[in-house]
């Protein structure tokens, strides 16, 4: 038999264990002067490896700062980010320089960051991989492939000047699929772009991650792009708040159904975000009133405290009956 003594220690779980991508109390501080502004303030998420997730919020909730230390771009002034096992917020100039071009494929909202103008499509898709010391006819022939991927076969030889919009776009998304990295980011990928154009272009990331196996996170406003996504995670005030998983229900006919439910997100320091709907329809706002039941957690808005009666100090003449007695 064995003592309690004896047993094996198991070792407690590690908060993204198995994830790709993981963000533990992610804290992000600019300063200019003496102000400080807090665009990250203690997120979490996890991304496992093949998702395509969307990442929605308001301008100023810090979704752009994600994206910026997830690419190796910004580092966090707090907590952990780690990528494919790398901790961003510790890797050298040199680790980080090859994490960037390695790791992770970055697609900018603006087309002209995307693409070197006085090169030709297929220069711009081979020049990571010139960087990667990948041998001239071995870099073209996958420049190439990669736009035909995205559809540009025919418009390999073009610079951007001579490409529409979309099409910069989707050239751009080979160029950043060149070193076949393990997590491809977009930031705003179809904000300049028309609806049909922008479909093209969500087209070819879906197909990066459907084709190539690569993990896809966007940034976006677009809600057509954010509905398509199997997860959308949305960040308000700096903070993962809500959730939606969509996924696809067959009935007893065989008729297909996409199913979506949102869920709001409790971080690991136990804080919860309200939807500003329930809030107003409730007036919860300061102290609320929390009872935990078998199956669930009540809460109610806070009633005012009654005061209690404060004790008086004597008077003259209570001394002098209390004397008198």
């Amino acid at each position: 038999m064995t003592s309690p003594l004896n047993a094996p220690v198991t070792a407690a779980p590690v908060y993204g264990d198995g994830a790709l991508i993981v963000c533990d109390s992610l804290v992000r501080i600019f300063r200019s002067g003496p102000v400080e502004i807090q665009a990250l303030q203690g997120l979490d998420l996890l991304v496992r490896a093949g998702e395509v997730v969307a990442i929605v919020g308001a301008s100023g909730s810090g979704k752009s700062t994600l994206l910026g230390i997830l690419s190796g771009l910004d580092t966090p002034s707090a907590g952990r980010a780690l990528v494919a096992g790398r901790e961003l917020g510790r890797l050298s100039a040199r680790e980080r320089l090859a994490f960037r071009r390695d790791v992770v494929g970055f697609v900018w909202q603006q087309t002209a960051r995307n693409l070197l103008g006085y090169l030709t499509a297929v220069e711009n898709v081979a020049l990571p991989l010139a960087f990667a010391g990948v041998d001239r006819r071995t870099r073209e022939r996958r420049a190439r492939d990669l736009l035909g991927a995205m559809g540009l076969a025919d418009l390999a030889d073009r610079r951007p000047g001579e490409m529409s919009g979309g099409q910069q776009q989707r050239a751009a998304i080979a160029t950043a699929l060149a070193n076949d990295p393990r997590v491809l980011l977009a930031d705003e990928p179809t904000g300049e772009l028309d609806r049909a154009t922008g479909d093209e272009v969500f087209a070819a990331l879906r197909k990066a991650n459907s084709e190539f196996g690569t993990t896809v996170v966007i940034v976006t406003h677009d809600e057509t792009v954010a509905s398509e996504v199997q997860r959308t995670v949305a960040i308000r005030d700096g903070r993962t708040s809500t959730e939606v998983l969509r996924e696809t229900t067959v009935d007893e006919v065989g008729a297909s159904t996409i199913v979506a439910r949102e869920y709001a997100l409790i971080d690991r320091a136990g804080r919860l975000q309200l939807p500003a709907a329930y809030r107003d329809a409730l007036e919860l706002k300061g102290r609320v009133r929390l009872e935990l039941e078998e199956d669930h957690v009540g809460l109610w808005p806070g009633q005012t405290p009654v005061p209690r009666p404060r004790p008086q100090a004597p008077s003259d003449s209570d001394e002098k009956r209390g004397s008198d007695a």
